[in-house]
């Protein structure tokens, strides 16, 4: 199977699952809003999200994927099985161990993850946490499907089982907010915002359920031997365990750094926790679609190939690093020039304003300055990763976190004193701060966007383009150099250049009209000048995209 029908089939999947993950944030918007109860929400998904991050996909694919791969390979298939049994063995061990730990010291942890709740949103966090907790055993195990799948070359099931995870979360929603409505004419039901979210967080467990529920029947066909244990002995699982720990670090720095930017977003003035929320829903989502999809394709085949084929190695980083630019650098641009379109096409409705989508925008603008770097920065972890070098991983990823955390946090006092009115911006308090913006005149502006969080996506973009540099220094060291864009990205950047031009000029023209419109035209508009200019420049992507023989791109 070619690299770009695999990167292709992984993109579908996690587009679709995306698509349904959006239509869930339109429904939490719509009900929600940006209320104390979808920052208790946000709070309380943070420590599920890190366990299934860290044992589940991204320990996985960087740990277990190119060890089964290459056993495969090998044709050593019952081999193969028996080291998946263990690794399932052992993911079912330690995730019911924490999942009881979660349960039980719900209000100490959200009191680390979110110290700046406080009332009845600390106390529904908490509520939240329980309940939401025991799902993430069968996230866990879900990913544990997916680095089976991928090693056998099966990528669609894998990335579009999430699909049913979010659908099971938006009708839990509907359903709740029909009650809702029935109750506020007479009928009963949930009638506060806090039970809405607790009906929620139900949801996420059962849509875990059925996200496993839908891989388990390919993967037990697939695999040869299996027999679910806990065993050591086998130099293939002791190999996929020395792995862990370097890759905890590496996965887990992406992690601790959305925990520390939830902390930090906790003590800000005004809804910063869940407009951090709501722009992390769209910069994850380019970062999902393709550079995962990419890194995920490629990460088999590295490992299959080893440290025997460097030169073939390095051609498909470099082929890889050019489709991940392709794809990306137009969203950037997007997101540069119009997020707060983007955000009110998809969000502005119910108890999301215009306000709200401009605050959010601002933030997401943030967030696109390293929105390639970081992206660009997955297919470089799965080199890393299949030549045995999790280690370097790890140590730029730790680096990363602790810069964007130190940057962020400077930048995010400063812009805290900062609000967008419709006049413009306003300054509350003194600057430079030094401290978070104190009680009184948190009062100030209120219903202004407070721009603390635009703090921390510029620190997060910072962090990125370093920790780039430093992982392509080390696939230069083992594979040979390689460059952002795989050598087309002048051209690519040309062409969003373009489609950023188009986009403003066209933001005049769009008053009167209703958000979602708006910001369709501005994308679409945006996404037709930008494949135009790309073909007409040669770049190698579009011209396959359309079909077309690309010569000397």
């Amino acid at each position: 199977m070619s690299s770009r029908r695999s990167s292709t089939l992984v993109a579908a999947g996690i587009g679709l699952s995306r698509l349904a993950g959006l239509a869930r944030e339109v429904v939490i918007a719509a009900f929600l809003g940006t209320s104390g109860a979808v920052e208790a929400f946000r709070a309380a998904m943070r420590i599920p999200n890190v366990l299934q991050n860290l044992l589940g996909e991204g320990v996985l694919s960087a740990s277990f994927i190119p060890v089964y791969s290459r056993l495969l390979a090998q044709g050593r298939e019952e081999e193969a099985g028996r080291v998946a049994g263990s690794i399932a063995g052992l993911l079912v061990a330690v995730t019911g161990g924490l999942v009881v730990v979660g349960v039980l010291a719900a209000r100490p942890l959200v009191d680390v993850i979110a110290f700046g709740l406080t009332g009845e949103t600390r106390e529904l966090a908490v509520t939240l946490l329980r309940i939401v907790t025991p799902g993430v055993g069968l996230l866990v195990l879900s990913a544990w499907c997916l680095g089976v799948l991928n090693s056998h070359r099966r990528f669609f099931l894998s990335y579009v089982a999430p699909v049913l995870w979010n659908a099971a979360q938006i009708a839990a929603l509907l359903a709740a907010g029909g009650l809702a409505a029935g109750a506020l004419a007479g009928v009963g039901g949930p009638t506060e915002l806090s039970d809405l979210a607790i009906v929620l967080a139900w949801a996420t467990v059962a849509g875990g359920a059925l996200q496993l529920g839908v891989q388990l029947p390919s993967v037990l066909r697939l695999v040869t031997g299996l027999r679910l244990g806990v065993s050591l002995r086998h130099p293939g699982v002791r190999q996929v365990l020395r792995a862990v720990g370097p890759v905890v670090l590496a996965r887990g720095g992406a992690q601790v750094s959305a925990l520390v930017d939830l902390a930090l977003a906790s003590v800000l003035a005004g809804t910063a926790v869940a407009v951090l929320g709501y722009a992390q829903v769209l910069y994850l989502l380019p970062i999902s679609l393709f550079g995962m999809s990419v890194a995920a394709a490629e990460l088999p085949e590295l490992s299959a190939e080893g440290a025997d084929a460097p030169g073939a190695g390095r051609e498909r980083v470099r082929a890889g690093l050019a489709r991940v630019a392709f794809f990306v650098a137009p969203v950037a641009g997007l997101f540069l020039v119009a997020g707060d379109l983007v955000a009110g096409a998809l969000w502005q409705r119910g108890e999301f304003d215009a306000q709200d989508a401009l605050t959010v925008g601002a933030v997401l603008a943030g967030y696109a300055l390293g929105l390639l770097a970081i992206t660009a920065s997955r297919l470089l972890q799965s080199a890393l990763y299949a030549a045995g070098a999790a280690p370097a991983v790890a140590r730029a990823g730790l680096l990363r976190v602790a810069l964007s955390a130190a940057l962020g946090a400077v930048l995010m006092l400063q812009l805290d004193r900062v609000a967008l009115t419709p006049e413009g911006l306003a300054v509350v308090g003194e600057l430079p701060a030094t401290g978070p913006l104190p009680e009184q005149a948190r009062a100030a502006l209120e219903g202004a966007g407070r721009l603390g969080a635009l703090g921390l996506s510029l620190g997060a973009a910072v962090g990125a383009w370093v920790e780039h540099l430093l992982l392509r220094r080390q696939v230069r060291a083992r594979l040979g150099p390689v460059s952002l864009g795989g050598g087309e990205l002048g051209r690519i950047l040309a062409a969003t250049a373009a489609a950023m031009g188009v986009a403003l000029a066209l933001r005049p023209l769009l008053e009167g009209l209703p958000p979602l419109a708006g910001g369709a035209l501005v994308a679409t508009a945006g996404g037709v000048v930008y494949l135009a200019t790309t073909w007409a420049l040669r770049v190698t992507e579009a011209r396959a995209l359309l079909r077309v023989p690309s010569r000397g791109g």
